[in-house]
């Protein structure tokens, strides 16, 4: 109705403007009429101008016509600008933003959800994790109630600066960053009875306190805890906007995970006393489990082989003294390589993992074989050596024999009384000299035993530990794996959604 009776002033006030360019015309004529001195060619061309003067004041009236009735969209639209631009004057005349909604008459009621675009990088050594959000609050201030064509005045994030907000911070965040790129990062809407949506898209670095005495078959709650700084349970209370349930969500893509599996988020609330009063605290908790298949392949693998490398030895000979030590201080120096290398990834923490548990097993039965080879070795070199002391003593008694039959021929020589005419006596007796300490050595020989001194032998010590040595390591194993992998993931600091 308003906009016709504008378009029908516009009208008459364009029919005046005819009506009197009309006018001006007949007094054009009248004047030439009245004039007598006038000429002929001077009528023609006051003539002219005057319906020079009617054409375009209809031509202008044409025109605005037309522009008036083809854009009644935009004046529309002008209209309402106005009419918010009247309104935000109105409410924020007279508006304290350093005084909470509803002082001194009720509590202030913050709604919260959380939607998670981007879950990680997590620390180990930090014990810290990194989560992208937006960060949405909702609360009802009576004084920006308002009455217009629109129930909800979408904002400019400037306002925000001029309304009262809520004061919330991250009981557990560590660095807290809001982007400002192109422009700050924030929506805000106002709805006709005074709620307020304040959105912020924030990066937080926050803490994740773990427990790693299962490490890599570890599980963890990361916490999100957030509250009012100054304002107790008495003034301000923070609730869930859709219930603990479903008012924390993470996006499908949004996993940036290389060595953890997300398995799920809960939420809650809890009171927190201190001595300035109860505050109330939200708290959103986010499930890790972590992978174990690069641990498998830096440290599992590499233990496991080496430990085999080290019961190679078992399977050489017990002389090859410079192969079997190769193998054994090899061994234990790449196992003392992985335990050092293992524990870089960790916290420096004072308990044992199930990784250090590991390597401590392997390192034991690398050592141990080392020891069993100088076990080896020591009793064969005492062997060969108790073996030839033996043989020594059963030599020298039998040596006196050979020199106290040497000396009878002899005797005999120097008692004959004629050296040419017992020439054969002798020959014969010197030929059964000889004949006899030939047979003499042959039996000593026969009668004392060699040391024993015989090489490619295998100690029985090496024949039980190719047995015992694969059989216990390969009972850890199967004790090792069944007790970890087959248990549910204790997840410490978990609480259950309230």
């Amino acid at each position: 109705m308003e906009q016709s009776w504008m378009q029908r002033c516009d009208y008459l006030h364009r029919s005046d403007r005819l009506q009197r360019a009309g006018m001006v015309c007949d007094t054009h004529r009248s004047r030439n009429r009245s004039s007598s001195s006038s000429s002929s060619s001077g009528t023609i061309m006051r003539g002219s101008v005057c319906i020079t003067v009617v054409f375009l004041s209809f031509t202008c009236h044409v025109s605005l016509s037309q522009a008036t009735t083809a854009t009644p969209n935009e004046a529309e639209l002008n209209d309402n600008i106005t009419v918010f631009t009247r309104i935000l004057d109105r409410l924020l005349d007279g508006y304290d933003n350093r005084l909470r909604p509803g002082l001194g008459e009720k509590v202030t009621e913050i709604k919260t959800n959380i939607f998670v675009t981007s879950f990680g990088p997590v620390s180990d050594t930090e014990m810290e994790y990194t989560i992208d959000v937006f960060f949405r609050q909702s609360w009802k201030d009576e004084r920006l109630r308002f009455k217009g064509p629109m129930g909800m005045l979408p904002l400019n994030n400037l306002l925000a600066s001029n309304i009262w907000t809520p004061d919330t911070f991250f009981l557990n965040g560590k660095k807290s960053i809001a982007h400002n790129m192109t422009t700050p990062n924030k929506l805000l809407r106002l709805q006709d009875d005074g709620t307020l949506l304040y959105t912020m898209r924030l990066t937080i670095s926050a803490e994740c306190p773990m427990q790693l005495e299962d490490f890599p078959m570890d599980a963890h709650a990361c916490p999100l805890k957030f509250g009012s700084y100054a304002y107790p349970i008495s003034e301000v209370v923070y609730k869930w906007t859709q219930g603990p349930a479903k008012s924390v969500v993470v996006a499908e893509d949004g996993s940036r995970l290389n060595q953890y599996h997300l398995i799920g988020q809960t939420a809650g609330t809890e009171d927190i006393n201190t001595s300035r009063g109860l505050y109330t605290v939200m708290m959103a908790h986010f499930y890790l489990k972590r992978k174990i298949g690069y641990f498998v392949i830096q440290t599992y693998m590499p233990c496991f082989m080496t430990v085999i490398l080290s019961q190679v030895s078992f399977w050489l000979n017990r002389e090859s003294v410079p192969a079997r030590t190769v193998f054994g201080v090899t061994t234990v120096l790449t196992m003392t390589t992985l335990s050092i290398s293992a524990r870089n990834s960790l916290p420096k923490v004072a308990y044992a993992t199930a990784m250090d548990w590991f390597i401590a097993v392997c390192y034991a039965f690398v050592f141990s074989a080392l020891i069993e080879f100088a076990t080896v070795n020591y009793f064969t070199k005492r062997s060969w050596a108790w073996d030839g002391k033996k043989a020594m003593e059963a030599q020298q008694p039998k040596k006196k024999d050979p020199l106290a039959l040497s000396k009878k021929p002899n005797n005999t020589c120097s008692t004959g009384m004629n050296f040419t005419a017992n020439i054969t006596k002798d020959s014969a007796i010197s030929t059964i000299s000889n004949s006899t300490a030939v047979q003499m050595k042959s039996a000593e020989s026969k009668s004392t035993p060699d040391p024993k001194k015989t090489y490619n032998s295998v100690s029985k010590i090496d024949k039980m530990s190719r047995i015992v040595f694969p059989v216990l390591f390969g009972t850890f194993n199967l004790v090792y794996w069944a007790t970890y992998l087959n248990r549910e993931p204790v997840i410490k600091g978990a609480v259950s959604p309230t």
